[in-house]
């Protein structure tokens, strides 16, 4: 079954693509978001990157070019990491799942050939690295829902045995080789799924034939807003750190030297975290970029906006010295009020 034919079984299901033929949606959302309450939803997330890292030094270049701590990790393990610059800006947000031979690195759409670029200035003549990006020839669906361990369970013969983020392995999903990983890339439960993309329709079929309800890139990106997954080009940008980004479980301070430690390390030793990444209850519609005030003075931006069935919400920066949880600002001309969101973690 060809990529083309997937599109077939999504576009006769009612899929709305865009240009670049990543579906948008189903018309279905509401049935979507009951479902991630009492069942499971399906996204296609096929338009984001992979990257797969081998060679003997895999590990050990993956420990110094990122956030997190490799050298701890086995076979069937993973981590969410975050790549910076060598003053600690953001570059991406991703997902690292080692396998026996691999290290498959899932990043942020559009983000491949960026990171590859970058990734590839660090290897040097005697390392054994080789980076690959497999974006084409792979597809990745992510599974939320309640019931998604139940479902998976009945699907494959394999037991699963998933506990930590990122941890995953090889099942077989009607007759096809799967990776199945734990974490659905939000702070809803559920999996990633990784195959060739080749046979994605006929998982994606099979999954549709159980009941799972897909949902497009919309809803996608209205969950990452409310939950508070940030993305580049909004939150991660060249602007911000991984420690105002609320990104502290993705970084190790144990571990040694890597690309923009000094940075990081003495922003946590000496509390220097100036701004911090908050979701936004708001009571109107608001554009990105709009300034965030407290008291006529300007203390943030908007950074992402999305309504949601129970009201406006939005992602923003926020001057640390402001206040946090439960803070009244305006934006524009709209109130909002300071939130936690589950996806994010502040320790300063």
């Amino acid at each position: 079954m060809s990529v083309m034919e997937l599109k077939q079984i999504q576009a006769s299901a009612g899929a709305i693509f865009d240009n670049q033929g990543v579906v948008l949606g189903f018309g279905s959302d509401d049935q979507a978001l009951a479902a991630i309450d009492n069942g499971v939803a399906i996204g296609d997330r096929s338009g984001w990157g992979l990257l797969k890292i081998t060679g003997a030094d895999r590990l050990r270049y993956l420990h110094n070019q990122s956030t997190n701590d490799f050298e701890k990790l086995k076979p069937g393990q993973g981590c969410d990491t975050v790549f910076v610059t060598s003053t600690a800006r953001t570059l991406d947000l991703a997902t690292a799942y080692v396998t026996e031979d691999s290290v498959l690195v899932l990043v942020s759409p559009h983000r491949q050939s960026q990171l590859m670029a970058w990734l590839d200035r660090f290897i040097f003549p005697f390392d054994k690295v080789e980076l690959t990006d497999i974006s084409e020839n792979t597809a990745i669906f992510s599974v939320l829902g309640q019931q998604s361990t139940n479902l998976l369970s009945n699907l494959t013969s394999e037991t699963i045995l998933l506990t930590d983020a990122a941890d995953n392995q090889l099942v077989t999903i009607a007759g096809v080789a799967v990776r199945v990983a734990q974490g659905s890339g939000l702070a809803t439960p559920g999996y990633t799924l990784i195959m060739d993309l080749q046979a994605a329709g006929t998982v994606w079929s099979k999954l549709i034939a159980e009941g799972v309800v897909p949902f497009g890139d919309r809803l996608w990106e209205s969950l990452r807003i409310q939950q508070g997954r940030p993305t580049p080009d909004r939150e991660l940008t060249e602007d911000y750190n991984p420690l105002e980004a609320g990104l502290w479980q993705t970084i190790s301070f144990e571990k040694g030297c890597y690309i923009g430690q000094e940075t990081i390390a003495r922003l946590n030793t000496y509390k220097g975290v100036k701004q911090k990444l908050w979701g936004i209850k708001l009571d109107r519609a608001v554009e990105p970029q709009t300034p965030i005030t407290l008291e006529d003075s300007k203390i943030g931006v908007l950074t992402s906006y999305t309504d949601t069935p129970t009201g406006s919400f939005g992602l923003g920066y926020i001057r640390t010295k402001a206040g946090g949880v439960g803070l009244q600002v305006k934006v524009g001309e709209a109130r909002g009020e300071l939130i936690s969101v589950p996806f994010l973690c502040h320790k300063q």
